[in-house]
C-alpha cells in the first residue's frame, strides 16, 4: 500500500503546534443541537414534496449549515484554536490580519535598529531617544491592532456568511475539516511525543526502583551490622557497675554514637524503602498513561482517517448538492419562462381574436351604415333641385324681363350656359333616382 493511501499515517517531522485547550460547553451544545435536527414528518415531507417545498427545505439546510459554523467559530475560541487557520478568510478579511502582522513586524525591526544605536551624546543630540520612544509607543500601537485584527476580521466573516448561500456554507464546512483533520494528526504527533518520553520516563523510574532496592538491601546490611555491636555495647554498658566512673560515660558514649547511626540507617531504609515504591508505583503510572495515551491516539488515528476519507467524498456529495439545487433553479425557471409563454401566447390569442371581432363590427358598423348616409344624400339632393328650382324660376323672370325691356331673348343664352353641365337636372323639378357610380379600373371589388 502506497504512503499517499495511507490514511492512518502519522510519522512527521513537523512539530505540532501546542495549543491550550480550554473545554468549555462548547460541545455539549453542539451535540444538543444536532440532536434537534430529527424530524419526524421527513417521510411525509419527501411524499409531498413540491419545487417549492424543496426551496423551503434548502434554506432550512442553508441555516442549519449557517448556525453549524457559528458555533464551530465559537467552539474554536473556546479551545484555541487560531481563527485565520481554522476559516476560509477570503481577501478584505485575511488583508485585515496580514496588514496587522506585517505593521508589528516592521515596529519591532524599527525599534531595534532605533535601539542599535550607540548611546553617545551626538546620537542623542539627534534624537536617539525620542525615537526610540517613537517606534516603542509604535509598537505598542502595531500589537494592539494585531490583536484586534482577529475579531475585525472574524466580525466581517461572520457578516458575510449571514448571507452566504449554501455553496459558500459548504465550503467553509469543508476548510474547517480539512483545517480538523490538519489539527488531529497535529495532536496525534504530540501524543506519540509524549508517549517516547514516557517510555523514557519508564527505563528511568525502573533503573532508579533497582538501585533504590540496592542501595536498600546495603543499608540493611549495614544496620544488620550496627545492630549487632549495639547489642554488645549495650550489654558492656549493663556490665559496668560504677555508673559514676569514666567507663561507664565511655560505654554510654559509645552506646549514644551506635544507636545514633542505627537511626541514621534506619531513615536512610525508609528513604530507599520510600523511593522504590514510588519508582515502581510511576513504572505503572506511566505504563498506564502511556495505554491510555495509546488508545486515544487510535482513536484520533481513526477519526483522521474517516474524516480525511469522508471530507474526499464529500466534497463530491456537496458539488453533487449543489448542482441539485442549480438544477431545480434552472427547472424552475424554465416552468417561469413556460408559464410566461402560454401567458403570452394566451394573451396574443386574446388580441388576434379581439382585432378579428372588431374588424367583423366594423365592416357590419359600415354595412348598417349605409342606408343613412344614402338618406342623407337624398336630403342634400332634394335641397339641391329645390335651389335649382327657385334658381330656374327667377332665370325665367329675368329672361322675360330682358326680352320685354331690351328687346333680347335671353333664352338661348341661358339654354348655351346649363348645356354646358351635362349632370345638369331639367329645369322641371326634382332628379329621378339615386345617381350611379361609374365603373372604373380602380374598383377593388371588381
Amino acid at each position: 500500500m502506497s504512503d499517499d493511501f495511507d490514511l492512518l499515517e502519522t510519522n512527521s517531522q513537523e512539530k505540532p503546534e501546542k495549543v491550550d485547550v480550554n473545554w468549555g460547553k462548547a460541545i455539549d451544545q453542539m451535540k444538543s443541537k444536532l440532536a434537534q435536527e430529527d424530524d419526524p414528518e421527513s417521510r411525509q415531507k419527501i411524499l409531498n414534496a413540491t419545487l417549492d417545498n424543496v426551496v423551503d427545505m434548502a434554506e432550512k439546510d442553508r441555516t442549519t449549515l449557517l448556525d453549524a459554523i457559528k458555533d464551530l467559530t465559537d467552539y474554536q475560541d473556546e479551545v484555541g484554536i487560531m481563527f485565520e487557520g481554522f476559516s476560509a478568510l477570503n481577501a478584505a478579511e485575511q488583508k485585515i490580519i496580514d496588514d496587522a502582522v506585517k505593521r508589528l513586524e516592521r515596529a519591532k525591526v524599527e525599534l531595534e535598529d532605533a535601539k542599535a544605536k550607540p548611546d553617545t551624546w551626538w546620537n542623542n543630540l539627534w534624537g536617539r531617544k525620542s525615537k526610540i520612544k517613537k517606534a516603542e509607543d509604535e509598537l505598542a500601537a502595531a500589537q494592539k491592532q494585531r490583536d484586534g485584527a482577529d475579531n475585525k476580521a472574524k466580525a466581517m466573516f461572520q457578516q458575510r456568511i449571514e448571507t452566504a448561500d449554501v455553496q459558500t456554507l459548504l465550503n467553509e464546512l469543508s476548510f474547517k475539516s480539512q483545517a480538523a483533520i490538519k489539527r488531529l494528526k497535529d495532536r496525534e504527533l504530540e501524543i506519540k511525543e509524549v508517549e517516547e518520553s514516557l517510555k523514557s520516563a519508564i527505563v528511568e523510574a525502573s533503573n532508579n526502583h533497582t538501585k533504590a532496592l540496592q542501595k536498600k538491601e546495603e543499608v540493611e546490611a549495614k544496620l544488620e551490622e550496627q545492630y549487632a555491636l549495639l547489642k554488645q555495647a549495650r550489654q558492656a554498658l549493663e556490665e559496668v557497675a560504677d555508673k559514676q566512673s569514666s567507663e561507664y560515660s565511655e560505654a554510654l558514649e559509645k552506646v549514644t554514637g551506635l544507636e545514633q547511626k542505627v537511626e541514621e540507617l534506619e531513615g536512610l531504609k525508609n528513604a530507599y524503602t520510600t523511593l522504590a515504591a514510588s519508582k515502581d508505583s510511576f513504572v505503572h503510572k506511566h505504563n498506564l498513561t502511556i495505554k491510555v495515551l495509546t488508545s486515544l491516539r487510535s482513536n484520533l488515528q481513526t477519526h483522521r482517517a474517516k474524516l480525511k476519507s469522508d471530507t474526499d467524498e464529500r466534497l463530491k456529495y456537496y458539488d453533487g448538492y449543489v448542482v441539485a439545487l442549480k438544477a431545480r433553479t434552472d427547472q424552475e425557471f424554465a416552468a417561469i419562462l413556460e408559464h410566461l409563454g402560454v401567458k403570452t401566447d394566451e394573451h396574443i390569442g386574446e388580441t388576434l381574436a379581439a382585432m378579428h371581432t372588431a374588424s367583423a363590427k366594423a365592416r357590419q358598423e359600415m354595412m348598417d351604415n349605409i342606408p343613412v348616409h344614402e338618406k342623407v344624400m337624398q336630403g342634400i339632393y332634394g335641397s339641391y333641385a329645390e335651389a335649382l328650382k327657385d334658381i330656374r324660376s327667377k332665370d325665367a323672370e329675368i329672361q322675360k324681363n330682358f326680352a320685354d325691356r331690351y328687346g333680347i331673348d335671353m333664352k338661348e343664352i341661358f339654354d348655351e350656359y346649363y348645356s354646358a353641365d351635362p349632370n345638369a337636372p331639367s329645369g322641371d323639378g326634382e332628379p329621378s333616382g339615386e345617381p350611379k357610380p361609374e365603373a372604373n379600373e380602380d374598383d377593388l371589388l371588381g
